[in-house]
């Protein structure tokens, strides 16, 4: 069982798959727990990603939740280890820099949804309180 085209495991060649997937039908044509074995696979390099994946879903809820969990509960999933949560953190990281980036190349937050998306990706789990980095000048409405 398991088996197809002559003998051959089904999941040989899925990282391949999906990859080129991803590449050619962009982020929209893959569902959250494949954009997360994307991410694990070089973390994970000879393992199946798709139960870290699944396994980070159900516990969080969703991609978001994923990205902006703080790295000891990322440690509390089972199979999840130092270096998936490097690359997890890595991404967000990414992230966060382009949408700092393209706040600087703004004059100003147009609206509190822009307000709040960006403390949302900047500041994810923190605690009440806890401010990462000055909010940017950009980001300050005017008077």
């Amino acid at each position: 069982m398991g088996f197809k085209d002559g003998g051959k495991p089904h999941y040989l060649g899925h990282r391949e798959r999906l990859r080129r997937r991803f590449r050619e039908s962009g982020s929209e044509a893959i569902p959250d727990y494949e954009l997360l074995e994307l991410i694990l696979f070089r973390a994970a390099q000879r393992r199946d990603t798709k139960p870290l994946a699944k396994a980070l879903l159900a516990r969080f809820g969703s991609f978001a939740e994923v990205m902006n969990a703080p790295e000891v509960l990322l440690a509390e999933v089972p199979g999840i280890g130092e270096a998936a949560i490097t690359e997890l953190k890595l991404v967000r990281a990414a992230t966060v820099r382009l949408m700092r980036g393209e706040l600087f190349e703004r004059p100003v937050l147009s609206s509190w949804t822009q307000v709040l998306d960006y403390c949302r990706a900047s500041m994810g789990f923190r605690k009440q309180g806890a401010v990462p980095h000055p909010v940017p000048r950009q980001a300050q409405t005017r008077s």
